[in-house]
């Protein structure tokens, strides 16, 4: 098989520090093992796109030597394949109508356990039909019994029962738009990735996403979830909705290698970004072989 990765941010603000750690690990993993790197703007939360974000962090990959291949994949461009899926998904019987109210689903999984990342489970309040008088606002995936198990190429072996941890996940939301694990698994098949490295924080999701692959026949790409950046301040992660920074592009050297400590590894001599990113591909291959 042939190694496709990926770089999918979401267009809600600039390129940061965090940021720039999980794109120069995706871009690394792709060049090491003779791949392709793709760019996807995950926009499909409409509402928190900033316009013009998407160029500015196109910008910011070229600026650091960051370069893609072929046509950068917009989601919001893709809702006539989201409803494929959910079709195919509803024929299934793998699909039903959710009425309740986001109010109402808080405080009935507060009445449930909660799992072991905190995050408590939907409750199956509407699994088996509407409350008389309810219409569906939201389309939620009936999640099999089971165990899903794989392997982190960073993290090690990983298990989640999704039908207990996260419960009948949302597929699309009460606004009509879709939701982001749909679109996301539905795109990985979609551009034929094969790996996807990404950072820790999105390590939750991975379960749910290989239990809706499978609901969908799409096959499972490798997975690989690299440390987070944190506010040494705070100890928050890095993000836009805790305003970080943005990166410096003036300085792409002085970034990239600040990504590359973040990810585990002694500053290089290099001085100039092309011979820097050689040198990085180079150990980056032998630490993480596929």
């Amino acid at each position: 098989m042939n190694y496709i990765g990926r770089f999918a941010p979401s267009p809600s603000g600039p390129l940061h520090a965090g940021s720039l750690v999980a794109a120069l690990a995706s871009w690394l993993d792709a060049r090491a093992h003779g791949g392709r790197w793709l760019l996807r703007i995950e926009d499909v939360d409409k509402p928190r796109a900033v316009p013009g974000a998407d160029r500015v962090i196109m910008q910011q990959l070229q600026s650091l030597g960051l370069h893609w291949e072929g046509e950068v994949l917009w989601q919001s461009q893709r809702d006539a394949a989201y409803l494929q899926a959910l079709h195919t998904l509803q024929a299934a019987g793998l699909v039903y109508g959710c009425g309740c109210t986001r109010r109402e689903i808080t405080d009935s999984a507060l009445r449930g356990p909660a799992g072991p990342d905190g995050e408590r489970p939907y409750p199956g309040t509407c699994r088996h039909g509407l409350a008389p008088g309810r219409t569906a606002r939201a389309w939620r995936l009936r999640v099999p019994a089971g165990i899903e198990t794989f392997e982190d190429r960073w993290l090690g072996p990983q298990s989640q029962d999704v039908a207990q941890a996260v419960g009948d996940f949302v597929l699309r939301r009460a606004d009509g738009l879709w939701a982001y694990q749909l679109a996301v698994v539905v795109d990985d098949a979609a551009q034929g990735v094969t790996d996807i490295v990404r950072g820790a924080d999105l390590l939750g999701s991975t379960a749910r996403q290989h239990v809706l692959a499978r609901c969908l026949g799409l096959p499972l790409p490798r997975v690989m979830h690299v440390p987070l950046v944190t506010d040494p301040r705070t100890g928050l992660k890095l993000s836009k909705q805790n305003h970080a920074p943005p990166l410096d592009t003036q300085r792409p050297l002085a970034a990239l290698q600040a990504a590359w400590r973040a990810l585990g590894f002694a500053d290089l001599p290099q001085t100039q970004v092309d011979a820097f990113l050689t040198a990085a591909t180079g150990i980056w291959a032998r630490a993480h072989p596929l």
